[in-house]
């Protein structure tokens, strides 16, 4: 014992030893509106006389660096200076700085511009929230999931329960928000991701590939197509390009191996690749525990990016993942686990995307053009037995494949204080299903392939004295599978406006306004009766009508206050003629939305006001702070509107962190969440069916979840060493030691021998694991 004791010390003192207390930065600046890069830009790190100028590929770098957090501002002349927030400087693994500035409208010299750090845009003048890398990997009770922290920004409502990841903006439903990945739209960002919606309860994307993600949450831009809600948009870091490096990340659920570098194949370091691979190991930790579910998953994520020239650029992007969800039986009886077994799906899943874009800047410097082509499916086996164990007697079957290849296309000119854009996108989908539904009598197989197109053109520019500034824009989408949906009916306009009403600019009333638009599920559009006709071919595009203004104020460079107003509307809603209700109050579960006949006649309406205070890294803190009062209802096929199960009310958040000395920081998670609608389970149709389990959403509003408030904390401690660097955190959740709110749950009566009680009956499974604090541990050496 005392052997292994001065070993431990030893090695503590060697490690001290090779301590390495300075690191190096580089990055790259250049034009936003051009992409071009800028030579003779400066580059200087806050409060200290460390800085650099960028030479003519507009590369920098800057070597010695005490291993801190730092604030970093780029500057050029004819440009605004713009500061990069909370730049975590360590001795290995810093990642590459890319500094995007926008053109000033002053001539003087002597006045100095600044660009806002928080990312907005004419087009895009409010309802936008932007995440750095560093944000999302120290966000408490995040566990390094970009998805989770999504949730818990202003106005996104969590899933029932808090174990999933699903994106519910502002009242509206889990399947209205689109995501894209360095301009290549990928429609799945979860593993064990609902079919025909979008969430699950582990985020795919690998935050070690991040170089921000941007929300956009009203008054996104003309090129998306089918988004009602939100567009989510994750833009990847540049990769190393002076030698191979990377990291070794190790959570409470996964650990994940990341590289990077250039690859040499002319010597001249014009490519680069970023590769990463993932793998769980929950289904060890469940199994030893005794837990009735077992996740498996792997998840893979690259990019590789080539410089043909000073004005060409490609860019191949994937991602993918394998799922299986299976049931484990216990040595010792449990109820609440035997119903567990018994109803929860089993699910082998298989995802991926894979895209190319080729970006062309105009040797006029005047703007760019971009084409991208990409691909990506989706196979969900999704299935449910009498007996899950031995998988005999089926219940559920849903058999399916999607896949899509699209092309996207967007030409953008500038002509001095106007932006200029237009494009187009082209989609081939296949969808193939083996669907029963055995309490239903719903037996099927389906194939349908179509295409679907649209067109888009948007400007946008700058009047009275640059005070004003104004966007405009449309697009419109059609297929030609659904049937009564005319060209110009899916006719989508949008305007934004942007007004300094302060002298010293720190004062501006923002308005936005759109149409917008989103095809039926293929879940939808694929189902067929017993007479094999389709049913909801003609369906209509779902249209959600918004109207948004605010007043925001920038209280200095790095904080500002916003207060929104917004009010959605809802009309050609899917109505399922099963259960009589809006589809938007589905998909928020294991389950497969859309697999059932439609009647595209519901509306909804979601309103509500928004605050938001957040401060960028000043004086070592930085934090969010927010409210969102919002009231959010759908009608179904009686046409009487019901609160939605998405109808919180009231939430209210904190979140914020202070940085320590010696690469300490400490930050804390608060959220409250009013109280919650749901639909309680139909406990005599649910015997019949069982394990299927059926609700009764003629209660809807009725029945209420009670309000919930969640703090978290993370601890992190960072150390630097010649050769790697490593940064340990601790996560606990749920300090509070609050009871998590859940509908109750069901599972069938037995007798003191455990056996199934005839005639069968439902008894609530009372938990008492609800209100346990939940602790985790992490590691990341980078090398």
């Amino acid at each position: 014992m005392k052997r292994h004791f001065v070993i431990f010390c030893l090695l503590i003192i060697s490690l001290k030893l090779q301590s390495q207390n300075l690191g190096t930065i580089s990055g790259k600046i250049f034009s936003n509106e051009t992409g071009l890069i800028l030579e003779g830009a400066t580059i200087q790190i806050e409060n200290s006389n460390f800085f650099s100028i960028t030479d003519e590929n507009g590369y920098f770098q800057i070597n010695n660096v005490p291993t801190s957090s730092y604030n970093i501002t780029a500057s050029f002349v004819g440009y605004k200076s713009l500061t990069l927030y909370n730049v975590i400087i360590k001795s290995v693994g810093n990642q590459s700085l890319q500094f995007s500035l926008d053109q000033s409208t002053e001539i003087l010299d002597e006045v100095v511009v600044i660009q806002s750090p928080f990312k907005t845009s004419l087009e895009t003048p409010l309802s936008t929230q932007t995440f750095s890398a560093i944000e999302i990997e120290t966000y408490p009770g995040g566990n390094n999931d970009i998805t989770r922290v999504i949730q818990s920004l202003p106005g996104i409502s969590p899933s029932v329960g808090g174990f999933r990841n699903d994106i519910i903006i502002r009242g509206g439903g889990p399947n209205e928000t689109v995501y894209y990945l360095d301009g290549i739209e990928i429609p799945n960002i979860n593993h064990f991701s609902t079919q025909g919606s979008s969430g699950g309860p582990v985020g795919l994307i690998n935050v070690s590939f991040i170089k921000d993600v941007t929300l956009s949450t009203s008054s996104f831009g003309a090129e998306y197509d089918n988004a009602l809600s939100g567009v989510l948009s994750f833009e990847q870091k540049e990769a190393n390009i002076e030698r191979i490096s990377g990291n070794f990340r190790i959570g409470s659920s996964e650990a994940g191996l990341t590289f990077e570098g250039p690859i040499n194949i002319f010597n001249n370091k014009e490519t680069s690749f970023i590769f990463s691979v993932r793998r769980s190991y929950l289904q060890f930790i469940f199994k030893a525990f005794g837990f009735s579910f077992l996740p498996d998953y792997w998840d893979y994520q690259m990019k590789i990016k080539h410089k043909i020239d000073d004005f060409n650029y490609l860019n191949f992007i994937g991602i993918g993942s394998i799922d299986e969800l299976t049931v484990n039986e216990s040595n010792e009886f449990n109820f609440e686990n035997e119903s567990t077994i018994e109803q929860i799906p089993i699910i082998n899943q298989r995802s991926r995307t894979f895209g190319l874009s080729w970006k062309r800047i105009f040797k006029n410097k005047s703007g760019f053009f971009n084409l991208s082509i990409s691909n990506n499916m989706l196979e969900n086996n999704f299935e449910r037995f009498q007996n899950n164990l031995s998988r005999v007697d089926p219940t559920f079957i849903n058999i399916s494949n999607e896949e899509e290849t699209k092309i996207r296309f967007i030409s953008t000119k500038n002509l001095k204080k106007f932006k200029f854009s237009y494009g187009g996108n082209f989609q081939l989908s296949d969808y193939i299903n083996k669907y029963e539904y055995n309490y239903y009598n719903i037996y099927y197989n389906t194939k349908i392939n179509f295409i679907k197109y649209g067109l888009f053109i948007k400007g946008s520019g700058l009047f009275l004295d640059d005070k004003l500034g104004i966007s405009l824009g449309f697009r419109v989408d059609q297929d030609n599978f659904t049937l009564n949906n005319d060209f110009f009916e899916n006719f989508s306009p949008r305007l934004a406006l942007s007004f300094i009403i302060s002298e010293d600019n720190k004062w501006k009333l923002n308005f936005s306004s759109g149409r917008y638009f989103k095809i039926p599920t293929y879940t939808s559009l694929g189902f067929k009766n017993l007479n094999n006709i389709f049913l909801n071919k003609t369906s209509k595009y779902t249209i959600s009508d918004h109207i948004v203004g605010g007043i925001e104020f920038n209280w200095s460079e790095s904080s500002r206050l916003t207060l929104e107003l917004f009010n959605k509307k809802y009309t050609n809603y899917p109505v399922s003629v099963l259960d009589g209700v809006s589809l938007a109050n589905k998909g928020g579960d294991f389950e497969v939305l859309g697999n059932e006949e439609i009647l595209t006649i519901g509306k909804g309406k979601s309103y509500g006001l928004e605050f938001l205070y957040q401060q960028k890294l000043k004086n070592n803190f930085y934090g969010i702070l927010s409210y969102t009062l919002f009231y959010s209802k759908f009608s179904g096929l009686d046409k009487v509107y019901f609160p939605s199960v998405w109808d919180n009310r009231h939430i209210l958040s904190f979140t914020g962190g202070y940085k320590l000395k010696k690469n300490w920081e400490l930050s804390s998670k608060i959220r409250y969440t009013g109280k919650t609608p749901y639909a309680p389970v139909d406990i005599f149709s649910s015997v019949k069916s069982y394990p299927e389990i059926i609700f009764d959403y003629s209660k809807l509003g009725n029945y209420y979840l009670t309000e919930f408030t969640k703090l978290d904390i993370r601890i992190d401690k960072r150390w630097n060493f010649k050769s790697t660097s490593m940064n340990f955190y601790i996560d606990i959740e749920n300090l509070l030691m609050n009871e998590i709110p859940i509908p109750p749950e069901y599972g069938l009566e037995r007798d003191q021998n455990q056996n199934i009680v005839n005639p069968r009956n439902l008894i609530e499974v009372i938990s008492d694991n609800r209100n346990s604090i939940i602790p985790s541990i992490g590691f990341v050496f980078d090398f």
